[in-house]
């Protein structure tokens, strides 16, 4: 049902079965997408998909401009997957020419007041607690976990299947697989729950647990840790995480 009290620009294209509360705002170019809903009250800017089955809570505001002084108007898009769950007050900006887009991926949870910025990348799967702020140009794993109150700086990634904790200051890449706390963040070992709970094997887990002694706790420098960690068997976890420690530009979180 869209009712008779929503802004729904002319331009915007409404698939089927969609609701559409009072007071909702659906500016133009927008796609809201099969069986999606738009709570009272919320903002749906311009040049946004709203993916199909997805959730937007009352006075969620997505798709506004990007918060980047460089921004001069120009057309940039805001992309939300499918069946996603977007809580009161969340708020998702555009791109910026930059890399043209905001993506939130399918299945993402976002609870309440949670800013993810422009130019943001959010893997499928992933759940980001209350009041979790993305800085521009963070790329956030599948299935990665944030606590509330955490703080991501700018242009810094988190590995797939990492858990962050509540409050946590991260400013250096977080690797996949990884429980990190703190502020300043440390890391303190796999997030072995999350990876069983995934579906990894006990063979897997103790091969990851190994290569992570051996390139967050030895004494070895960055490049001959890697080395190290490729002598063991190569699953595919185990070469994401040696090609996503080898390809940070920030540095990756120390461990403790």
């Amino acid at each position: 049902m869209i009712s008779d009290k929503a802004q729904i620009a002319r331009s915007a294209v409404i698939g089927k079965n969609v609701e559409i509360e009072a007071f909702a705002s659906i500016g133009e170019k927008v796609r809201v997408m099969d069986g999606a809903s738009i709570g009272q009250g919320a903002v749906i800017g311009r040049n946004t998909i709203i993916g199909e089955g997805t959730k937007v809570s009352p006075y969620a505001v997505l798709g506004t401009p990007p918060q980047d002084l460089k921004y001069a108007g120009e057309e940039t898009l805001c992309e939300i997957g499918k069946n996603c769950t977007i809580r009161e007050f969340v708020t998702v900006n555009r791109g910026t020419t930059a890399t043209g887009r905001t993506v939130v991926g399918d299945n993402v949870l976002l609870m309440a007041y949670v800013h993810v910025a422009h130019d943001c990348r959010v893997g499928n799967g992933v759940i980001m607690s209350n009041c979790v702020g993305l800085a521009g140009h963070v790329a956030i794993g599948e299935r990665a976990i944030l606590g509330a109150y955490a703080g991501v700086h700018q242009f810094t990634r988190i590995g797939e299947l990492a858990m962050v904790g509540g409050t946590a200051r991260i400013n250096q890449d977080v690797p996949p697989y990884s429980m990190t706390a703190g502020s300043p963040a440390f890391v303190y070992g796999l997030n072995r729950i999350g990876l069983s709970r995934a579906g990894f094997s006990p063979e897997e887990l103790t091969l990851l647990k190994k290569a992570y002694k051996i390139i967050f706790r030895s004494s070895l420098l960055k490049d001959e840790a890697l080395k190290e960690a490729e002598k063991l068997e190569q699953t595919p976890a185990l070469k994401n995480l040696i090609e996503f420690v080898r390809n940070s530009k920030r540095g990756v979180t120390p461990s403790k």
